[in-house]
């Protein structure tokens, strides 16, 4: 992409490299030789001029393009295309229900009804008109990709709604219901479709051109599709080889306009990764070599940059963290197929990729979608929520025979099918599924702390963000400092709210970015971090981990972030959050400052509401204040939610939440208790009273107490930490344990 002379300012001109200044101009360059119709890149070739492009000794294929094709056994594709009807037969065997669905949406496909993203039934009319936006009723103007503002949503709408429908994944829908059931009709409308976008979209002119993420998405698709309707009389070798001069110059496109200063993130390894299928499935062409290195030498390039040591996206985003574990997946699966040797360093990071997916996965099997989601695949090969990312741990349990990734993901999954075959399917059935090693777990470079309890469908669970704002300039980040996801006895209850849109509505935009949209905490209405565009920030939060403990009865954790340093009288904010397993949350919200403020402590409910299996009790002279509130589950779709706040004024004082699940035979009952110097709770649930101490600096302390007698004491204080524990002989301790009944009969 390239950057347009706004964007070139005097700021960016001092602090850019002259690499960047090079690449950057030859952009330049390009584009504007392609605007004047000087560059041979704006126009298909010549079938002579095509011949040419193809190694001598391949240069006869072109006779009949299609047919030879059809009867080359290399280079290899995923492992499924080897026997497709076994494939077929066994997708139909093991989900009788999803091969329907398929069919199904297949049909509506057909029908010129499209599900893209949050949204259903989208029509883009007969025929399909390929720069029309339906939501917002824009069309996009046919001009150089390079003259088209795609962010400006008067001119382009939600322009990721137009995109999806042109990254053509739809072909795989179809590919999959012609496997599934023999009917020519699926392959028809394919042929159709491919015909009237190559007719509609002319070579470098309009939105489709204009992100070379997009082009390379698209060449995906279409590669895809070639395999699944390989066989079929409808697809016509006069549309074969015309498709094949569109993928050699988007394959240039590609390695013309890499986003190597642009956006260097997924941009830039979906494209190095498009190019990389380019070049190990169209060796025919003289510059495939050129192509297949290029991608493979980004995508090992990159790896370290992108993903952190301990494994985290250094985006802060789930879904786009999903996104790149499954382009190195089929890395390392298209390369094994054909022998493309690549380092251990792959290995290395895509298993601690998997890992953190791992890791992450709720009790339901879905996953928090903190960060930006743009509700994209790498390719459509199911029909799963945008949530569920178990797919992906599927194909890494059989690429490293890992129980554990198989154990979480509840199962074999569809993708795995079509990437890895019969045989794939065989292999995954064999490996014994084991439950990961721990049940907490701290990424401490992307800052992310996942407490449970078990690996049960039932157990609870609670992720908690203290880690960086983000990466580069922060474009896929949201302003979550120290919000949490929080599951109850299995079910997603408090929950990061997703995304919904990126150019589609500003006020959206920045409200699901923002910290009122997130179980954190806001200052006088502030949010911790300030949006400044769509993809950019005036002012971020930085977060700083205080302590981390973690053993078999409980997890505490502790942060502080700079967020709110930023207002007239600054305000550093420290979240201490302890977790007593099998039992329930405390939560410690501290805020120091020279002056009072107005605190609200914000809990967002998932929709629908499912507030019956939490209890929440927050103690700190405020009061309690519900709102609506959205979720949003799929990019461009949101739902009303529930939020409620706690809101309190507040001068070096802390709000204390108790987070109680419930649906175990009883209710708990929480009561705050006069203490002296301290903050005291005592808390009743069954058989059990529990005494929770909570000082301003000491440890805190947690006895449970079983008809009178101490049964447990925890002091969560880390091997490092130089804090004077509270004096267990305090006579300030023994009256408060004395008394405890007295309070539970109050």
């Amino acid at each position: 992409m390239l950057l347009r002379g706004k964007e070139l300012n005097l700021r960016k001109l001092k602090t850019a490299s002259l690499q960047e200044l090079r690449v950057r101009a030859a952009q330049r360059v390009a584009a504007f030789s392609e605007r004047r119709g000087w560059s041979q890149l704006v126009k298909l070739p010549t079938d002579d001029e095509f011949t040419s492009l193809f190694v001598p000794a391949k240069a006869r294929a072109t006779d009949d393009l299609l047919e030879y094709f059809r009867l080359r056994s290399e280079p290899a594709f995923f492992c499924s295309f080897d026997a497709l009807e076994k494939t077929a037969t066994a997708f139909q065997s093991r989900w009788p229900e999803t091969a329907q669905r398929i069919i199904d949406k297949a049909d509506r496909i057909c029908a010129g009804n499209f599900d893209l993203l949050g949204h259903s039934n989208l029509n883009f009319g007969t025929p399909i008109d390929w720069q029309f936006e339906p939501v917002s009723g824009k069309r996009i103007p046919l001009v150089h990709w390079s003259k088209l503002d795609y962010l400006d949503v008067e001119i382009a709408g939600d322009k990721k709604i137009i995109w999806e429908l042109n990254r053509h994944h739809y072909f795989a829908t179809l590919g999959q219901a012609y496997r599934l059931t023999g009917d020519e009709k699926y392959a028809q409308v394919f042929a159709a479709h491919l015909d009237e976008w190559m007719d509609a979209n002319p070579p470098k002119l309009g939105i489709n051109w204009a992100s070379s993420l997009e082009v390379a998405f698209r060449s995906i698709g279409w590669l895809w599709a070639f395999y699944f309707f390989k066989s079929s009389p409808s697809f016509r070798s006069e549309t074969f080889t015309r498709a094949w001069k569109f993928l050699y110059l988007s394959a240039r496109h590609l390695e013309s306009y890499l986003s190597t200063y642009f956006s260097p993130n997924t941009h830039l390894t979906g494209e190095a990764l498009g190019l990389f299928f380019l070049g190990t499935l169209l060796p025919e062409f003289q510059e495939a070599k050129r192509w297949q290195h290029l991608g493979s030498n980004i995508l090992l390039e990159q790896l370290p940059v992108h993903v952190r040591p301990d494994g985290v996206y250094f985006e802060q985003s789930s879904y786009y963290h999903r996104y790149t574990t499954d382009f190195y997946l089929q890395f390392v699966l298209l390369s094994n197929a054909n022998n493309f040797k690549l380092p251990g360093q792959v290995h290395e990071y895509l298993e601690l990729l998997l890992d953190h997916l791992m890791y992450l996965t709720r009790p339901d099997g879905s996953t928090p979608l903190f960060g930006d989601d743009d509700g994209g695949r790498l390719a459509m090969l199911d029909l799963r929520a945008a949530n569920d990312f178990r797919g992906t741990l599927a194909t890494g349990a059989l690429l490293y025979e890992r129980g554990d990734y198989k154990f979480v993901a509840d199962g074999a999954a569809e993708e795995l099918l079509w990437l890895t075959g019969v045989e794939g399917l065989s292999q995954f059935d064999a490996i014994a599924a084991t439950p990961p090693a721990e049940t907490s777990k701290a990424f401490h470079e992307g800052g992310y702390f996942v407490m449970r309890d078990g690996w049960t469908r039932e157990s609870n669970y609670l992720l908690f963000d203290c880690g960086p704002h983000g990466s580069l300039n922060c474009g896929h980040a949201h302003a979550d400092a120290l919000s949490f996801d929080l599951s109850a006895n299995g079910r997603a209850i408090l929950v990061d709210p997703g995304t919904y849109t990126y150019t589609g509505s500003k006020e959206m935009r920045d409200w699901f970015r923002s910290s009122h949209a997130h179980n954190t905490l806001t200052i006088d209405g502030e949010s911790s971090s300030l949006p400044d565009g769509a993809f950019s920030w005036k002012a971020t939060a930085h977060c700083s981990l205080q302590r981390w403990i973690s053993n078999e009865r409980y997890d505490f954790v502790s942060g502080q972030h700079d967020g709110f340093m930023r207002l007239p009288d600054p305000v550093m904010v420290t979240r201490e959050i302890l977790f007593l397993k099998r039992d329930y949350w405390i939560v410690r919200d501290f805020t120091r400052s020279s002056h009072e403020h107005r605190v609200d402590v914000r809990f967002h409910f998932d929709a629908p509401t499912t507030d019956a299996t939490l209890d929440i009790r927050c103690f700190g002279n405020g009061r309690w204040i519900e709102e609506e509130a959205f979720v949003s589950h799929y990019y461009g779709q949101k739902e009303k939610a529930k939020a409620v706040i706690y809101s309190a004024n507040l001068k070096n004082a802390a709000v204390i939440s108790f987070l109680l699940p419930q649906a175990r035979g009883f209710e708990w009952t929480v009561q705050e208790i006069e203490a002296q110097d301290w903050r005291a709770f005592v808390v009743c649930g069954g058989k059990t009273v529990d005494l929770v101490i909570i000082p301003e600096s000491d440890p805190w302390v947690w006895f449970r107490t079983i008809d009178g007698q101490i049964k447990e004491t925890i002091s969560p204080r880390s091997h490092t930490d130089t804090r004077q524990q509270i004096d267990l002989s305090d006579p300030r301790l023994g009256a408060l344990i004395s008394n405890v009944n007295k309070y539970v009969a109050v």
